[in-house]
């Protein structure tokens, strides 16, 4: 059992308990043993009331509206952007530290947008914001792997192609999966729920991931080729993206190609990409995400160095996108913060 009531560890808000990530969040509160002296769980007023069980205790959910964050040190927002927009600000007016698992304030000048295995200097003192920001689920995988490459042969250039599960949509993104998915195979002329996904993603691939802009990308994709900028400290390197919601559950995959500064020796990329930390290498196939062994690790396969073009290489990732790029660096930033003394 971790240190409950411990009085020198923090109370502890999560802001969406009981959606997909906040969900995944207090699992890893449990299974990572994250000391806290109290443990506030937080909602909308849809699902205030709830009593949630962690670390054998029940949690009444408190609706977001009525929550006093004068009793939090630290909150863990994970309710969607508008809901981050909305009330981090007032989390942070009440001497909160925030951190932020939307794309809310990613992007904002002095916010840390910090990746645990990367950056965690970032966390050697509170930021003056007062918000911590992680990055999304598809760019966390990316630029874990990334990094010590840039380090060892340098990069031109980084193309990645993303394939994401229901999951990224939160519960109502799942169960309109599910529910498409029933509605086609009993009937498939049927009339599918499209409410999250348009068009319908049962049975389908869908090319693009949140609002079209006007050159023609997503603002998805722009998130991730200005997040793998910043996380990296690479502001002028050139990146493209392209994300695709592909009909899983959960679980997300991409297709990464990296082009060098110099020739890449592939028996050498496999032995640095097998040395870095949370990272699983299936250096004779692809991982799924279906299948992916440890969660809580970024899986790599299909390592392919290009026989007309030696100074790129190609990657498949995969990855529980819940944990690794949610939850997961969540927790880790509020250990590592543990650990410096800032919080």
């Amino acid at each position: 059992m971790p240190k409950v009531d411990d009085p020198a560890a923090p109370r502890i808000a999560v802001v969406g308990a009981t959606g997909a990530v906040g969900g995944t969040l207090l699992e890893l509160i449990e299974d990572r043993r994250l000391p806290y002296r109290r443990l506030h769980l937080v909602a909308s007023a849809r699902s205030a009331g709830r009593t949630i069980r962690v670390n054998g205790r029940d949690h009444r959910v408190t609706e977001l509206s009525r929550f006093d964050f004068g009793m939090a040190d630290a909150a863990l927002f994970c309710a969607g952007q508008e809901v981050s927009r909305a009330w981090v600000p007032v989390a942070v007016a009440h001497g909160v530290l925030a951190i932020d698992s939307t794309p809310a304030f990613r992007m904002a000048p002095g916010t840390p947008l910090v990746v645990p295995q990367l950056n965690a200097a970032e966390l050697g003192r509170r930021p003056a914001g007062g918000v911590i920001a992680v990055p999304g689920a598809a760019t966390v995988p990316v630029v874990r792997v990334v990094r010590d490459v840039e380090r060892r042969w340098g990069i031109r250039r980084i193309v990645v192609s993303t394939y994401q599960g229901a999951s990224g949509a939160g519960h109502a993104g799942v169960e309109e999966l599910q529910d498409g998915s029933r509605t086609v195979l009993q009937d498939p002329q049927a009339t599918v729920p499209s409410a999250e996904f348009s068009p319908a993603l049962a049975f389908n691939v869908l090319p693009s991931i949140g609002d079209m802009l006007e050159d023609g990308s997503t603002r998805q994709e722009r998130e991730v080729v200005d997040e793998i900028r910043k996380v990296l400290g690479l502001p002028g390197i050139e990146v493209t993206a392209t994300c695709v919601r592909v009909p899983v559950v959960s679980g997300h995959g991409a297709a990464v190609w990296v082009q060098c500064r110099s020739v890449v020796n592939r028996a050498e990329l496999v032995t640095l990409l097998s040395a870095l930390p949370g990272v699983t290498v299936h250096d004779c196939g692809g991982p799924t995400p279906a299948a992916l062994g440890d969660p809580d690790h970024l899986h790599v396969g299909r390592i392919r160095v290009s026989a007309t073009a030696p100074d790129g290489f190609w990657l498949w990732l995969a990855t529980d996108n819940l944990r690794v790029g949610g939850a997961l660096d969540a927790v880790q930033i509020v250990e590592e913060l543990l650990a410096r003394g800032t919080l």
